[in-house]
């Protein structure tokens, strides 16, 4: 059995930016402080929500660095380092490492995808060269790229990988891989919306988006199904699912920074190009939606 990073809800943390385009340093520790009040388990920076794909590799450092400084050990940092170009990854991989991050996010190859003998020659190759625990993060939607339960049971082998971010909308597949791997591999949930069915089949938690702006309330649904209390979770899921999924109304994070710049915890909701701010009639969405849960009057 391996050791966990984390139980319950990492926050796949935004990357505030001010009207210029440029990371706003204390908007970050803020929001990173307010994860910490409301209970968050761990902190992700620099993966998709925090827009890392448009990150210089001197500015993705600075960020990793800048959080990890700010967390000072309260909760694991875990990093995403993961890229197409498997040698790029682990140099990047060993910076974070050296910053003192907790663990690592790696999504599978994009673009140049793979296939499913390149990722376990490419992941364990990673994990071999960084010596540290290691999530692979499976998001078929946005890279073309889908890690099969057979190709995890072979990974699972590699003392270093430790997890997954699984993301690909199959709960079946889930199933089997958590069937197949037992307790050498945890499982989270990428999806806001499929953290009951995962936990209930023996996942570990969830990597959240909706916890950006709702932490204490995701802490509390993921730890009831930790603790078995099904009727809880349910009544939590069922009573957020309408925001899970409006936070998912345009590509991510462009809805959620959307959301935390109404509610006045951010000051832009600028993401760099190619994304950009929401379109008028859903930025009316949000803002009813919002409204329904009273985060804004």
């Amino acid at each position: 059995m391996k050791n966990t990073i984390f139980t319950g809800v990492g926050t796949a943390l935004v990357t505030p930016f001010n009207q210029h385009g440029e990371i706003a340093w204390e908007e970050l520790e803020k929001l990173v402080e307010m994860q910490i009040a409301g209970g968050t388990d761990a902190i992700i920076a620099c993966g998709t929500t925090g827009e890392a794909a448009t990150m210089s590799s001197q500015e993705h450092l600075k960020t990793v660095a800048f959080i990890v400084e700010k967390v000072k050990g309260r909760i694991p940092v875990i990093a995403g380092t993961g890229s197409n170009d498997t040698c790029f990854c682990v140099d990047l991989s060993l910076e974070a490492k050296a910053l003192g991050v907790d663990g690592l996010l790696l999504v599978t190859p994009y673009y140049n995808k793979t296939s499913q003998k390149g990722l376990i020659e490419s992941f364990n190759y990673i994990a071999d060269c960084v010596e540290m625990p290691c999530i692979l993060y499976n998001v078929p939607s946005r890279t073309g790229c889908n890690i099969q339960p057979a190709t995890y049971q072979e990974l699972a082998k590699n003392p270093y990988i430790v997890a997954t971010k699984e993301a690909n909308g199959d709960v079946s597949s889930v199933a089997r891989t958590i069937a197949l791997c037992g307790d050498d591999l945890d499982v989270y949930s990428g999806e806001d919306s499929q953290i009951l069915p995962i936990m209930a089949l023996g996942g570990k938690g969830l990597i959240s988006v909706f916890s950006n702006v709702l932490p204490k309330e995701m802490h509390n649904l993921a730890h009831a199904m930790l603790e078995n209390d099904l009727s809880a979770a349910r009544k939590l899921n069922n009573q957020f699912i309408d925001l899970m999924d409006g936070f998912f109304m345009d590509v991510n994070p462009i809805p959620v920074k959307d959301a935390l710049w109404q509610m006045d915890v951010i000051s832009t909701n600028f993401c760099r190009l190619p994304l950009t701010t929401l379109p008028e009639e859903k930025q009316m969405q949000m803002t009813a939606l919002l409204k329904k849960y009273k985060l804004i009057s």
